[in-house]
C-alpha cells in the first residue's frame, strides 16, 4: 500500500519523542509501521541534532529549503518556535508539499487566514495539531454524549491549570515571556480547551468572555484566565488555564488536565485526557474517566481501544493525502481566532465576543 513520505522540520525534543518516535512510529519497540504514512527525513537549524536523527534512520538535510527541493518528500511536519510556522508552511505549500504544523499554525489570524488560502489554492492538505481529539478517552467521551449517557447537557468545565514560569529559567521561554508568539495561559492551553470542547460536545464556539487571573507571578505573560464560552445554540461551558497553580507534584498536575461534562442523568469526568498522554501503560500517570450518576458510585469508563494519537493524527493527514481529500485548517483558524477574542475581552473588563 502508498505511503506518505514526510520530512520533518524542526527536530528538538518533543519533535524527537512525541512526534518522530510516537507520531511516526519510529521507536521500533513499541511501535508497529503506520499504515499510511513514512517519515523519511529530518531537519534542524541546530546541525547538532543530526546524529539523533540518523539514529532513527532518518535522511539528515542541512536545511528546510534542502528537504523542500527534494522531490521523495511528499508532506512536511513542521515543528519549530511558533513565529516559524507561517513562513515555513508557506514555503512548503509553494514546493507543492503537504502540510501539518505544530498549533498554532500562525500567531494572529491574518497570518493564519492567508495560510489557509495558500492551501486552497493549491489544493494541499493543511493540518494542525490538535491531537486531544484523538485521545481515546475524549473519543469515548464523545461517543457517551452522543448517544444521550449524560441526559441533557448544559454546562462542562476544561481545565490546564499547572505551574510554569516560577523558574526564572522558564519565565524567559517564549511560553512565559512572548504573548505576540501565542505564549501564555491563553495562548499555550486554553486553545487546546476550545477545540477539545467543541469536539466532544459536537457544536462551534460563537461568543465568549474572559477575565484574567490575580498578577502574582513575575512573568511577561497573564498568570491565567477564566474564560466563559458559549456555542451555537447557546449551551455554556467554561476553560480554566493557568500557570500559576502548584497542584502538588507530577502526578497532581498530569491528572488535574482535564473537564467535567454535565448532563441531568450523570456527570463525566476526565483525569489526564487533556496532556500528550495517550494511555499507554509506561506514561506516569493513568488517564482515566468517571461517569457520576449521583448515586455515591462513580463508574470508570474505558475506551475500547487505545491507539497512540500522534499517529492517528498523522495518519488522518495521509489519507486526506491519498483521498484526494484535503484538509482545510479551518478549524485551527477558528482556534486562534477565540485566543484573540479571549484576550481582547480580558483586557476589557469582561466584554462579551461575538466570533465571526
Amino acid at each position: 500500500m502508498a505511503k506518505v513520505k514526510y520530512g520533518l522540520i524542526g527536530f528538538g525534543g518533543i519533535a524527537e519523542n512525541r512526534v518522530a518516535k510516537e507520531g511516526y512510529a519510529c521507536d521500533k519497540n513499541r511501535f508497529a509501521p503506520l499504515q499510511f504514512a513514512e517519515l523519511v527525513a529530518a531537519t534542524d537549524i541546530n546541525q547538532a541534532r543530526k546524529e539523533a536523527a540518523e539514529a532513527l534512520g532518518l535522511k539528515w538535510f542541512a536545511s528546510a529549503d534542502e528537504m523542500l527541493a527534494d522531490p521523495e518528500i511528499q508532506a512536511v511536519y513542521i515543528a519549530t518556535n511558533n513565529t516559524t510556522h507561517v513562513p515555513l508552511a508557506m514555503k512548503a505549500l509553494n514546493a507543492g508539499k503537504h502540510v501539518i504544523s505544530e498549533k498554532p499554525m500562525a500567531t494572529n489570524s491574518a497570518d493564519a487566514k492567508a495560510l489557509v488560502a495558500l492551501a486552497k489554492e493549491k489544493g494541499l492538505s493543511l493540518g494542525v495539531d490538535h491531537m486531544m481529539v484523538y485521545n481515546a478517552w475524549n473519543v469515548k467521551a464523545e461517543s457517551m454524549i452522543k448517544a444521550g449517557e449524560l441526559g441533557n447537557v448544559n454546562d462542562s468545565c476544561f481545565h490546564m491549570e499547572f505551574a510554569y514560569g516560577y523558574d526564572p529559567a522558564e519565565a524567559a521561554t517564549w511560553r512565559c515571556s512572548k504573548i505576540e508568539e501565542m505564549g501564555g495561559p491563553i495562548g499555550d492551553v486554553a486553545s487546546h480547551c476550545f477545540y477539545l470542547s467543541e469536539y466532544i460536545l459536537g457544536k462551534k464556539i460563537t461568543k465568549l468572555a474572559a477575565v484574567y487571573l490575580p498578577k502574582i507571578m513575575n512573568i511577561v505573560a497573564e498568570d491565567g484566565a477564566y474564560i466563559k464560552f458559549f456555542f451555537e445554540d447557546g449551551m455554556q461551558s467554561s476553560a480554566k488555564v493557568a500557570f500559576s497553580e502548584l497542584r502538588g507534584g507530577l502526578g497532581g498536575t498530569l491528572s488535574n488536565l482535564g473537564y467535567e461534562i454535565y448532563g441531568d442523568k450523570a456527570a463525566l469526568r476526565g483525569y489526564g485526557t487533556m496532556f500528550q498522554l495517550s494511555g499507554h501503560a509506561d506514561e506516569p500517570v493513568k488517564v482515566r474517566l468517571e461517569l457520576d450518576k449521583f448515586d455515591g458510585k462513580a463508574e470508570s469508563v474505558a475506551p475500547c481501544e487505545i491507539k497512540n494519537m500522534y499517529q492517528c493524527l498523522i495518519e488522518n493527514h495521509a489519507q486526506s493525502v491519498l483521498n484526494g481529500t484535503p484538509l482545510t485548517a479551518e478549524d485551527a483558524l477558528h482556534n486562534i481566532q477565540l485566543c484573540e477574542a479571549a484576550h481582547e475581552s480580558a483586557q476589557n473588563g469582561g466584554k462579551v465576543i461575538e466570533i465571526n
